[in-house]
């Protein structure tokens, strides 16, 4: 069976942990644990998120003022070499010597007129009062939001549109290797008038982007892995309940949290609509009996 697993942020930061490279890096090993549980037998691709890290290159950029801050396409680049790094290391030490594994840069093109670049919702970097955020936003042409008690960044977040590793990944896929790529949701980049390709100042849903990684392969399974073991109706409630099978049609009416569960839940039937394949939302210390079949809300075409 061919999987593609999208670990959530869970998978690298706890919540309230602070972000050291130790604690990240015993994180990804409890995802790698679950991981090398499922590649027996299987041909596995892993998606990743990557939002503290950029927001930690923020920070730290934001601390070094005599050159202009790197663009975000760079940012994202250099979290998807570092995240996949640490992935394919931890997998590597509970897997044979003989199971290869990649990380692939994985380039995501968008398109320049996507709605979402006249609405930039997305935060990132770091907290800033009124006054240094306006500063900020007229000196590098920025958009910011209130976030809190201050504000910050916002930047866009277009749908993608195409992966242009994906031969590669194919290729390396069909030889045994376990891929890990579209971390973050890939390095966001657009065509410009003359055909040339240019990075873009915007953010990709990775989930999104794990859903299109999946279609693109043809992949029998897409494990979307989180902080909670499905979805649910009336959560924070107590009557809260787990939804089990689903199709997307039944999912279609939920009203679900924009920047949560939302996303996640578009990505999963996406991939069903357009491969008649199955879908799963659950957590990441589950990814063995998500694969096996009875955890997780499964989406199905019905």
């Amino acid at each position: 069976m061919r999987i593609v697993i999208a670990l959530g942020g869970n998978a690298l930061l706890r919540r309230g942990q602070p972000m050291t490279a130790e604690n990240q890096r015993a994180n990804v090993r409890v995802a790698a644990e679950r991981i090398a549980r499922v590649v027996p037998g299987n041909e596995v691709v892993v998606a990743h998120g990557n939002g503290p890290q950029v927001g930690l290159l923020s920070l730290q950029a934001a601390a070094y003022t005599a050159v202009a801050p790197y663009p975000l396409d760079v940012l994202g680049a250099q979290t998807e070499a570092m995240i996949g790094y640490v992935i394919e290391q931890e997998l590597g030490n509970l897997l044979p010597g003989e199971q290869h594994l990649a990380t692939i840069l994985t380039m995501v093109e968008v398109d320049p007129a996507d709605p979402a670049f006249q609405h930039p919702t997305k935060p990132i970097g770091p907290v800033y009062d009124r006054e240094t955020a306006e500063r900020l936003a007229a000196a590098n042409a920025w958009s910011v939001a209130p976030d809190g008690d201050g504000f910050r960044r916002v930047v866009p977040s277009p749908r993608p549109r195409r992966i242009f590793e994906i031969g590669p990944i194919r290729t390396l896929l069909e030889d045994g290797t376990i891929v890990i790529c579209a971390g973050g949701g890939g390095i966001p980049t657009r065509y410009d008038a003359e055909g040339r390709l240019h990075g873009v100042e915007a953010v990709i849903d990775k989930d999104l982007a794990a859903s299109l990684l999946a279609q693109q392969l043809d992949a029998d399974l897409l494990v979307i892995a989180t902080d909670v073991d499905g979805v649910y109706l009336d959560w924070g409630t107590p009557h809260r309940r787990r939804l089990d099978v689903v199709t997307p049609a039944e999912l279609a009416g939920l009203d679900l949290p924009a920047g949560s569960m939302g996303p996640k839940v578009e990505a999963a039937c996406g991939f069903v609509a357009a491969t008649g394949h199955e879908a799963v939302i659950g957590s990441l210390t589950d990814i063995a009996d998500i694969v096996a079949g009875p955890a997780g809300t499964r989406v199905r075409a019905g």
